[in-house]
């Protein structure tokens, strides 16, 4: 009798189970990797919030997964997804000097005081001008996005002219920022983000360019003293998340189409709402820990612009190989902010 019963109920449920919708057997999983602590912003104000919005776009059927460990160094994130170690990446173009050349339009100082509206009009631009060149063969594009306006931090002394930058040590992430430090008379030290309080309480470094969201992330307003505050920021950096291109192509018909409105500008409207969230919290940590926080007077601004007159230039003549109108690129760029600017 005993043996009916269990023969019975295993029926049942396996008759259950096959009745079960496919997709509710077994989600798909999209693997993430990323380099990133998982309190830093990209993960807490992008990464998982966008997992939320996959899983409730697909109804469960399609999930993000952050792998517990990076597979590789930031440099190498984008090989990552695009051999399909890991499904989908996020990183900096400039971690990988000379691999990206068009990503360098939203690195060109003074663009803006915000995230939000840089992001979202480098995304535009990216899909009118840019994309064509296809600097990001082999996956497929999630979204580009740029932090907030980065800044003059530094552990010695107030940065008022070009004369008291000259020579100090500054970390700087790669890319175009790392052209305008040379620019303005530092000496660049390239490390990731993740390295910033190493090597500023070691003195590899005297400062750091950067935004002041990273003053409150990697506790830096233990160690710095000065900030230089750019009006529409000395820089910015261009980041992007991509997926594995035959991943995405696996997904049904309808998981793509239920997915796709939280990618592109989307995508990068969100990351630039959580890169000004974050910003206002360094601000706020800096204000906290007395950091002596000023303007960047309106004669050392224009000593910095007259430095910094040929990136443009130098950005039209590298876009032109690559086939793209950079000129027109800047332009379209800089009505775009605008036009987002609130």
């Amino acid at each position: 009798m005993k043996i009916k019963q269990v023969a019975l109920f295993a029926g049942v449920a396996l008759a259950a189970l096959a009745a079960m919708p496919a997709q509710a057997q077994q989600a798909t999983v999209l693997k993430f990797s990323s380099w990133l602590p998982p309190g830093h912003p990209i993960m807490q104000g992008m990464v998982i919030p966008w997992g939320k919005q996959i899983e409730d776009a697909t109804k469960g059927r399609v999930k993000l997964e952050i792998m517990p460990s990076s597979l590789g160094p930031p440099q190498a994130q984008f090989d990552i997804a695009k051999d399909g170690l890991a499904d989908v990446a996020v990183s900096v173009h400039g971690y990988t000097p000379g691999r990206f050349t068009l990503t360098d339009v939203v690195e060109l100082p003074f663009l803006g005081d915000k995230a939000e509206p840089i992001s979202v009009a480098y995304w535009r631009v990216h899909q009118a001008m840019l994309a064509k060149a296809d600097e990001h063969k082999g996956v497929k594009m999630v979204a580009v996005f740029s932090h907030g306006p980065g800044h003059i931090l530094n552990i010695k002394k107030p940065i008022r002219s070009l004369d008291d930058l000259n020579g100090m040590k500054f970390r700087v992430g790669g890319g175009m920022v790392n052209h305008i430090a040379k620019e303005i008379g530092v000496v660049p030290v390239l490390q990731p983000a993740t390295k910033a309080y190493e090597i500023l309480s070691t003195g590899v470094a005297d400062g750091l360019l950067f935004p002041t969201e990273s003053v409150a992330f990697f506790k830096l307003d233990k160690l710095i003293k000065f900030a230089t505050v750019v009006p529409r920021g000395l820089y910015n950096t261009s980041f992007f998340i991509v997926m594995n291109q035959a991943k995405w192509d696996a997904l049904s018909a309808d998981d793509k189409k239920a997915i796709e409105p939280t990618m592109y500008e989307a995508w990068a409207r969100m990351a630039g709402k959580a890169w000004d969230v974050a910003d206002r919290a360094g601000h706020e940590a800096m204000k906290a820990a007395g950091i002596q926080s000023e303007p960047m007077s309106a004669d050392f601004q224009k000593a910095v612009a007259a430095k910094l007159v040929g990136v443009e230039k130098e950005f039209v003549e590298k876009a032109k190989a690559k086939g793209v109108d950079g000129a027109a690129a800047i332009a379209m760029l800089k009505a775009e902010i605008v036009k987002e600017t609130k």
